[in-house]
């Protein structure tokens, strides 16, 4: 693994960091791209991203504390320490959108259209960031003989990182094809949530870090259920108002 980049005496450049900034800087490239077709400025676009990002960060940070507030209790300083890993994906993808979503609300921007140009820039990104969690070495799998030699835990270990990664990029591509094709505004970001569900309640399945709850599944899974069960409930009731419109 590779926690550290490179060290300039104090000055340290972290993989986790390093990965998060060039998923920001990817996504927010190629948005702007796609939103060029439908009229919007760039400006608002590199705004949008910046607030929508660090309410992610800040929301997937605050989840994952709450998780495993008994370790945090100890040394609160520990908080902070992004650098460290220990973002929770779920946690983001709450405060994010829900930051982005205002964000458009008060720019007066398309609402519906503006979040299916994100949803496949919510995978994109989580999978560019999830090479960041395999080179930091976090949201690490169960021990497997054939697995991934992490230093940091001496075992050999499912490289869930990577499914993860593997997964998202998938999603993305799917999204950015479904796009493509007649559906009712919002459907993307619905299939988005269904999708992203799906693949964490089946890598969370190969992952170790997480302890089970009394129904043998993680808190994190559960919360994928409902993340997907949302998602399909919202893809249904967008395609009957569109009919009804129609």
């Amino acid at each position: 693994m590779l926690p550290i980049i490179c060290a300039f005496g104090p000055f340290h450049i972290y993989s986790y960091g390093l990965m998060l900034a060039i998923a920001v800087i990817v996504c927010s490239f190629l948005l702007k791209r796609d939103a060029v077709v439908y009229n919007i400025p760039a400006d608002v676009i590199y705004d949008l991203v910046f607030w929508a990002v660090l309410g992610g960060i800040a929301g997937a940070r605050i989840f994952f504390v709450l998780m495993n507030w008994d370790i945090f209790a100890a040394d609160l300083k520990e908080v902070v320490m992004l650098q460290r890993g220990g973002l929770a994906w779920q946690g983001g993808l709450i405060l994010g959108t829900a930051i982005g979503a205002g964000f458009i609300y008060i720019k007066k921007l398309p609402f519906r259209l503006m979040l299916d140009l994100l949803a496949p820039y919510l995978a994109l990104g989580q999978s560019i960031g999830r090479v960041g969690c395999f080179l930091n070495g976090c949201c690490y799998g169960k021990e497997v003989s054939w697995g991934v030699y992490f230093p940091v835990h001496q075992a050999h270990l499912h490289p869930t990182q990577l499914y993860a990664s593997a997964a998202l990029f998938v999603i993305y591509c799917v999204l950015k094809a479904y796009r493509k094709h007649p559906h009712a505004p919002g459907q993307v970001l619905a299939l988005y949530f269904i999708l992203a569900g799906i693949q964490r309640f089946v890598i969370e399945f190969f992952r170790a870090d997480h302890e089970l709850t009394a129904i043998g599944l993680s808190v994190f899974q559960i919360v994928s259920l409902g993340l997907s069960t949302a998602g399909l409930l919202l893809m249904v009731y967008l395609r009957i108002r569109q009919q009804r419109k129609g």
